[in-house]
């Protein structure tokens, strides 16, 4: 890898993330569905149309196919900027956390140290997913180069161990997978602008292929600690079928940390 390259690629991130109290999210640098090119890169194949919004493809199983590569939907910055007036409810506690973030300028933002995003956080580039009828496998280009496993023949182990990822579980509802995650720490944040959560957090996510181009994924978090009542967002990812994730490790010539002051 060129070291110089990503060192600048992490300096445009560190940079947005530093910003981000002043633009409210980040800008497109250069290609669709919310993906982020490194400097100097050329990827014409991001440019192509998502195919054609015929059926969804099937598995043998009969199972809708969410496998594919699918660009970022866009919310990294904000996870909840669809929501309405109302729609979210924080505690005390969440709340002062959050100003706190964002009055420091989001200085001490997980991603920004190459930490692991957590299972609500989607970076804005592409990931790729693997299904098979008892595993589903999300490999991600962007963060840590991480990848989450989603078991679908088995529930929560009951003494579980929180960590970044949390212990995920699905099943299938008619054409919906829906996805149980429990078990997770409270170092990630759900956003660049600081949404916060507790080790109580329990995120549900359903996904459906509406067609043949598309994802979607209804995300619901539920933590009785940092919210008041449980609250959901949809995102949708188009597909890119031109497309394979690359290599990107954050934590190479990561040199700018020191320069995150804060305010």
């Amino acid at each position: 890898m060129n070291t110089d390259k990503n060192f600048s690629y992490i300096c445009v991130y560190l940079c947005l993330s530093a910003a981000i109290p002043v633009f409210g999210q980040s800008p497109d640098l250069g290609a669709p569905g919310g993906i982020i090119l490194r400097p100097g890169e050329q990827r014409p194949e991001l440019q192509q149309p998502a195919p054609a919004n015929g059926p969804a493809p099937r598995t043998a199983d009969g199972k809708p196919d969410l496998s594919g590569i699918w660009a970022a939907a866009g919310y990294t910055t904000d996870i909840t900027k669809d929501l309405k007036p109302g729609e979210l409810s924080m505690t005390p506690w969440a709340e002062a956390l959050y100003l706190q973030r964002r009055a420091n300028q989001s200085k001490d933002d997980p991603e920004g140290l190459c930490l692991p995003e957590g299972a609500a956080r989607h970076d804005p580039y592409p990931f790729k997913t693997i299904q098979t009828p008892k595993l589903i496998v999300i490999l991600y280009e962007g963060n840590v180069h991480s990848y989450r496993q989603i078991f679908l023949d088995r529930g929560h182990p009951k003494d579980l161990d929180k960590n970044w990822w949390g212990d995920s579980i699905g099943h299938w509802e008619g054409n919906a997978l829906v996805v149980d995650t429990v078990g997770l720490n409270d170092r990630t944040w759900l956003d660049q602008v600081g949404h916060p959560h507790s080790d109580q957090l329990h995120v549900t996510e359903r996904y459906t292929r509406p067609d043949a181009g598309h994802i979607s994924l209804r995300i619901t978090i539920d933590d009785p600690i940092a919210y008041t009542h449980p609250w959901s967002v949809t995102e949708v990812s188009r597909a890119l079928p031109n497309w394979e994730i690359h290599e990107y490790v954050c934590n190479e010539n990561n040199k700018d940390v020191q320069h995150l002051v804060g305010k």
